[in-house]
């Protein structure tokens, strides 16, 4: 076997701490030959989150608070078992911890501000409106 590519980098300078990882594998159902009944391919793969001191405090609370539907008791569960190899589903399983936790770590978008619709583009379209309802009045056959 070889070595997982390097740590798996959240964001920035913040990386998955391989220390808090708990890996569990299974029989997988997924694709295999016949090699596939006698081994363990499928990867599950928990995170502590509520637990962890590996994000910043900031990160963990918005994380928390945004993938509070799929933690069971501050742990994040993710499952891979769509290669036949056992090292192949262990990266996709990191790959797919690290994204989630990207994603439910990035700051909320910045608050739209309300802007005029300019005088000009609004009698445009009101000007094409009326052009549509003209062409459509005319192909109604009512003066044949």
């Amino acid at each position: 076997m070889g070595v997982m590519s390097g740590p798996y980098v959240i964001r920035g300078s913040v990386s998955l701490p391989e220390a808090e990882l708990m890996w569990r594998f299974s029989r997988s159902s997924g694709p295999g030959g016949q090699h596939v009944n006698t081994s363990d391919s499928q990867v599950e793969l928990r995170f502590d989150l509520a637990a962890t001191e590996a994000l910043p405090q900031v990160w963990k609370e918005r994380a928390l608070q945004r993938l509070e539907n799929r933690l069971v008791g501050g742990v994040v569960v993710v499952r891979a078992s769509e290669h036949r190899s056992q090292w192949r589903n262990r990266e996709t399983a990191l790959v797919r911890l690290a994204s989630l936790l990207a994603e439910a770590t990035a700051p909320p978008p910045k608050p739209r501000r309300t802007t005029k619709i300019p005088r000009g583009i609004n009698e445009r379209r009101l000007r094409e409106k009326k052009q549509r309802a003209e062409t459509k009045r005319g192909r109604s056959g009512r003066d044949w």
